[in-house]
């Protein structure tokens, strides 16, 4: 009797567990307050548990498990079969920004550490440029659950401890590891995932804005020029830090956010812009324009109308072709 009790509560328990994170989904697709964005994202990436009890122990095992790769793989960063991977990892993390965080050189060495023993654990895609930007929302989030800082551009990890800073760089290696598992084809030779992505939005942006469409393709103006570095760095390099943390919330709440729900506010992102593209008649002007696109002072307002135009189109052109659906 008892048994048939005990797994009775179990089933009741994950019920309730799934329940609340589906209404965690909810709540976090119009973003997520800063003191409980942390834990949220831990949660909706699938890293920790719904349920609060086995939280403590998967940390811990996650973190120790994190830790012997780096005892068992790093030390080979210099072999022959590994030197061009780490030689390639050490020469993007500098370029990367923001660049208070990224020159400080404890940064630096986690950085590295990450995304060296992901590649090493995916040898179908290994490291690929663009990788190295998807680490930097995970660490920025964790880590400004220890230091009170207003700006995440100028976040300086010096008086984080150093046993925190370990479990931040376990805790961003999985969350980072959970995303990319979505995405992999993006990254695997040749970039198929982005080559494919890159003429969905071009199939999408002809449907949505014909006139649009129709005025890059007069001016030769090619999606791959502009849109590949979108879908390759998740639009990380065309808006501030603090708007891709904010972009995130929604993409970690909605189903296939970072794949199929990027390539919606992918296309809003581009006509948005509209009007200045239009008025554009300079082939070299207009590339210039979509590669340099004046979103300095964005704030969340303007991700949450981003946002809400992507959710619109999706909706919009959900009876597209199958392609579309992929």
């Amino acid at each position: 009797m008892s048994s048939s009790v005990n797994e009775s509560e179990d089933d009741d328990g994950a019920a309730a567990a799934a329940a609340a994170a589906e209404e965690l989904r909810k709540l976090s697709w119009s973003g997520i307050p800063k003191p409980v964005r942390p834990m949220t994202w831990k949660l909706l990436s699938g890293y920790l548990p719904a349920n609060v009890d086995r939280r403590p122990a998967t940390l811990q095992r996650k973190q120790k498990e994190y830790f012997a790769f780096i005892e068992h793989y790093y030390n080979s960063r210099n072999d022959e079969v590994h030197q061009d991977t780490y030689r390639q990892i050490h020469i993007d993390i500098p370029r990367m920004s923001p660049e208070a965080l990224i020159l400080q050189p404890k940064v630096t060495e986690i950085f590295e550490r990450i995304l060296f023993i992901w590649a090493i654990r995916h040898p179908a895609s290994g490291y690929v440029q663009g990788i190295n930007d998807l680490v930097t929302p995970f660490f920025v989030v964790f880590i400004c659950e220890y230091i009170d800082q207003e700006d995440v551009d100028e976040v300086d990890v010096s008086s984080v401890p150093a046993e925190v800073l370990r479990n931040i760089e376990a805790d961003t290696y999985w969350c980072m590891s959970k995303l990319l598992d979505g995405i992999q084809d993006n990254y695997t030779f040749a970039q198929p995932g982005i080559q494919m992505k890159v003429k969905m939005l071009e199939e999408l942006v002809s449907r949505i804005d014909e006139r649009v469409h129709r005025h890059l393709d007069g001016h030769e103006v090619r999606y791959l020029q502009f849109a590949f570095r979108w879908m390759n760095n998740l639009l990380m390099r065309e808006l501030p830090l603090r708007c891709t943390i904010r972009l995130w919330d929604t993409y970690q709440s909605e189903p296939e956010g970072f794949s199929h729900f990027h390539l919606y506010v992918c296309a809003a992102f581009l006509v948005r812009w509209r009007r200045e593209i239009l008025e554009e008649r300079d082939f070299q002007e207009l590339l210039l324009f979509l590669q340099n696109l004046p979103t300095a002072h964005w704030d969340d307002q303007d991700v949450s109308l981003l946002l809400a135009e992507a959710y619109r189109l999706k909706f919009a052109f959900a009876d597209a072709p199958n392609h579309y659906k992929k």
